[in-house]
């Protein structure tokens, strides 16, 4: 029943195929794991087919391990008139002793959508605890910032006269991507946002690195099965061990090769010896007029990120299945 589900728990094992170039579960897969279990929490509170709007503040705390025992939370903290906005906590540990420790939390926002397709409205939301009501609030506070990073990204111009690394991965979007509304998850555009952002950031470096955050992933329309889809990949700054990158993703009919922008986002990538010990990375340095107004774009939103930081409370409290 609609408005009685704020919250869901998945648990499963990480499996070997979930392994990336490190030997641990890449960033990709995890931010799958999040968009799915989102996902159920939203439709749960909603009781219809939601879509991802937002995906903001990923910051992966520690790698997941294959063979670890995973447990994706998705916690419902605020209602608009449609939109959901979820906390979900991913914490993982050896099976033998049961023990987890969070490797990622982030804030998502879904969009309950009618048979129409267009946005329907969803039950309200009233905190119950004291962790709920610090992230209503919380949530209710980043509307205002989040808008400005929109705006600040929307600002942002991507031409040919940008000097910075970059690779474009184009493909087409297969039947097994789809989710249960006939379009392409949004982990799974999240995991071809990590795929391409990792070729850059490797290419740059010329070692080992791994996803270490990625913010503002803003979904702007549905990708649909069949679609022609491109990534496109930039470094725009880099930090002592860091490499900031934007990533667009485009899609569109491929009999036509016209392409909608679907997705952007930030994503950070951190360079790593052969030990997976952080090292310094090569600086980037900005050429063109292009290449410097997008270094300090990601300069401010690195300021944002520390704004945010300061913000996030302790890990959510054990399940409240049925105390509502």
């Amino acid at each position: 029943m609609a408005g009685t589900q704020p919250e869901v728990t998945l648990r499963f094992m990480a499996a070997p195929t979930d392994a990336g170039l490190t030997g641990t579960v890449d960033g990709g897969r995890v931010l799958e794991w999040i968009d799915k279990s989102g996902y159920a929490c939203a439709v749960g509170w909603a009781g219809t087919y939601c879509v991802t709007a937002y995906v903001g503040n990923i910051k992966f705390a520690q790698p997941v391990r294959i063979g670890d025992i995973v447990e994706v939370q998705s916690r419902l903290v605020y209602t608009g008139r449609s939109s959901m906005h979820i906390v979900t906590t991913v914490a993982s540990g050896d099976p033998r002793t049961g023990d987890l420790t969070v490797a990622t939390q982030c804030l998502s926002i879904f969009v309950a959508v009618g048979t129409d397709g267009r946005p329907t409205p969803v039950p309200t939301f009233t905190p119950v605890d004291d962790w709920e009501r610090e992230q209503h609030e919380i949530a209710r506070k980043r509307i205002d910032l989040r808008a400005d990073i929109e705006a600040s990204m929307a600002d942002q111009v991507y031409s040919d006269a940008g000097t910075a690394p970059r690779t474009v991965l184009r493909f087409l979007a297969a039947p097994t991507d789809i989710n249960w509304g006939g379009k392409v998850h949004g982990g799974t555009v999240m995991r071809w946002i990590d795929d391409a952002a990792h070729v850059v950031a490797s290419g740059w470096h010329g070692g080992r690195t791994i996803a270490a955050y990625a913010g503002g992933v803003r979904f702007y329309r549905p990708l649909l099965i069949g679609d022609l889809v491109e990534v496109d990949a930039r470094l725009v700054h880099t930090g002592t061990t860091s490499m900031h990158l934007s990533v667009h993703v485009r899609s569109g009919d491929p009999k036509t090769g016209e392409l909608n922008l679907t997705t952007h986002c930030m994503i950070v990538f951190v360079a790593l010896d052969e030990q997976n010990h952080k090292v310094a990375v090569r600086t980037w340095e900005p050429v063109s007029e292009e290449d410097a107004a997008l270094d300090e774009h990601a300069r401010y939103v690195i300021g944002v990120r520390e704004r945010l930081r300061r913000q996030v409370p302790a890990d959510p409290p054990a399940s409240r299945a049925g105390a509502r």
